[in-house]
């Protein structure tokens, strides 16, 4: 398991609530191939999937996903 960034972990929340690499991209302020990166890196640094990926669908969180979502939720003091 390697460093998971704070910042790694905020792209990956955007992407499971907006279900969708280019509307969490826009919200984010960043480009969606950079975002896509970023949340590729965060897989390989946790070992597990964390968003299903499909062509045509939104992105949702894989079972591990929620698991992800929660504590950097109450970090922030959003609610879970």
């Amino acid at each position: 398991m390697g460093a998971v960034e704070i910042r790694q972990v905020e792209y990956f929340v955007a992407v499971a609530e907006e279900l969708s690499f280019t509307r969490a991209a826009q919200r984010l302020s960043m480009t969606q191939p950079a975002l896509s990166r970023a949340i590729r890196a965060l897989e390989k640094n946790v070992g597990a999937a964390l968003l299903v990926r499909t062509r045509t669908a939104s992105r949702s969180p894989t079972p591990a996903g929620p698991c992800s979502m929660k504590a950097p939720r109450s970090w922030h003091g959003w609610p879970t």
